[in-house]
């Protein structure tokens, strides 16, 4: 199975793909100009990786304590790829993940059934 990591509630935005065993993390600095491209940045992450969106199953997306433009923006992209490809949408806190990058831990908690699904929404930091 392919799972897709959206995070960027931290100075640094993050893509992960875990597949099976195997994950591939890259990061980008949390600035205006990254996201203004971070579809981009993201389609190139998957092309780097070869994977393509189909072959994704689920798509997990930090939903904060984080700044309101970073957790708006990201949560909206993985929003409108988990609607327009029928991608489960899951929500993590960067709690959830005490080592950051530790991507792998959230598909544990996952299966568990601690994360949020369905409706997903931000934590803003004060």
């Amino acid at each position: 199975m392919t799972n897709l990591v959206i995070d960027a509630a931290s100075d640094k935005i993050f893509f992960s793909i875990i597949k099976d065993s195997k994950s591939y993390t890259t990061e980008h600095s949390n600035s205006r100009e990254n996201f203004d491209k971070l579809v981009k940045l993201l389609n190139k992450f998957l092309s780097e990786k070869d994977t393509n969106i189909n072959q994704i199953k689920k798509i997990y997306i930090n939903r904060g304590p984080g700044k309101f433009s970073s957790l708006r923006t990201s949560i909206s992209i993985a929003k409108a790829l988990s609607l327009a490809n029928r991608i489960e949408l899951v929500g993590f806190t960067s709690m959830d993940i005490k080592n950051i990058n530790d991507y792998k831990k959230l598909i544990e908690l996952d299966n568990e059934d601690k994360l949020t699904k369905d409706l997903i929404n931000p934590v803003y930091s004060s």
